[in-house]
């Protein structure tokens, strides 16, 4: 990719509407880019065939489509695909593709390691590095072999997707609109450990589904393993979300890693219960991905299974995440850092 030259992909019609102005284009030419950007996903400028050759040459003067391939890929037996993705910067973000039966989901990163840092995650490790641009979450999605096939998008990787909202907010605009890739907003899930200004911005602003970091219902112990619970605790959290309506298209769900021992007792699954009533949520049990050097192991199974009859009985639907890519070691950032240590030391 040409750093010099300004990438096409992550514009929204308006930005596209602003450059077709500046260049003395036609108003509707800025919605002949985007589809061609889009809908048709090329490669290159030349490939826009019903914009004018002149067109063309300003537009290449100073632009590009601004896609690029991933750098490396993991594939696990159980067929997810672990890709490397290298910023302009120099930087290293993960994208895992999902293939489960009839849904194909990819992960998306949104920030090259993370402020929040969580205990138990190996992006939170890295520490914070820089923002993504809407161009490099988009080209995540737009990059990967499997990209025609994709049914559902995840902002799951790395990142805090609410500490780089306007990013994520265009991204998501692109993603869903007509003049862009025209997908339901039910297709995308975008996850946050809760901060208070993002997340009422993206209820407000974006209709795609939200899923909550929760991995404890105990403040004290959510506080130890995840400090965002000082700014804005998990209770502060869910009294927010009291005041939307998820009983129609748009859902809601709580994530839980679940740990041998630490956060696996029906103690925590009655908390949860207690917690989350009155609201029209789910929760999604998921057994935790080893990481190097850590305190927390995965719950066994028949701990996981308890906890899960127990919340459904008690009225709080609650599924099973199957555990995938262990043997690439899926879990976000293991592969980035172990390749941005090898580039520091070249």
């Amino acid at each position: 990719m040409d750093t010099s030259k300004t990438s096409l992909v992550g514009k929204t019609l308006s930005e596209l509407q602003i450059i077709a102005e500046n260049l003395g284009l036609p108003k509707f030419a800025a919605k002949q880019i985007a589809s061609w950007l889009y809908v048709k996903r090329v490669k290159s400028i030349d490939e826009m065939t019903n914009l004018s050759l002149k067109t063309r040459d300003a537009l290449n003067e100073s632009y590009q489509v601004g896609l690029s391939a991933p750098v490396e890929e993991m594939r696990s037996i159980d067929g997810t695909v672990k890709y490397l993705f290298k910023t302009p910067q120099n930087h290293f973000i993960e994208a895992v593709y999902i293939p489960d039966k009839e849904r194909a989901t990819l992960c998306v990163s949104s920030q090259v390691g993370c402020k929040m840092g969580c205990k138990f995650c190996m992006t939170g490790r890295q520490g914070y590095t820089a923002s993504l641009s809407a161009n490099q979450i988009l080209n995540q999605i737009f990059s990967i072999p499997e990209s025609d096939t994709l049914t559902n998008v995840v902002y799951m990787g790395m990142g805090e997707p609410f500490d780089n909202l306007d990013e994520v907010l265009k991204s998501l605009e692109i993603l869903t609109s007509d003049y862009g890739c025209a997908w339901s907003p039910k297709r995308i899930t975008v996850s946050t450990v809760g901060l208070q200004k993002g997340l009422e911005r993206f209820l407000n602003e974006s209709e795609c589904h939200l899923a909550v970091s929760m991995h404890s219902p105990i403040p004290s112990q959510r506080k130890e393993w995840m400090p965002a619970e000082t700014a804005f605790s998990i209770k502060d959290i869910v009294e927010v979300l009291k005041k939307y309506d998820f009983s129609k298209q748009r859902r809601l769900s709580f994530e839980y890693i679940i740990f041998d021992k630490m956060n696996d007792s029906l103690v925590y699954a009655k908390e949860i219960v207690k917690l989350l009533k009155g609201l029209d949520c789910r929760v999604n049990l998921i057994r935790f991905h080893e990481i190097p050097d850590s305190e927390f192991a995965p719950s066994e199974m028949d701990r996981v299974v308890a906890f899960r009859d127990y919340m459904t009985q008690h009225g709080v639907f609650t599924t099973i995440r199957a555990s995938r890519g262990e043997d690439i070691f899926a879990a976000c950032g293991m592969l980035s850092t172990a390749e941005q240590s090898k580039e520091n030391r070249d």
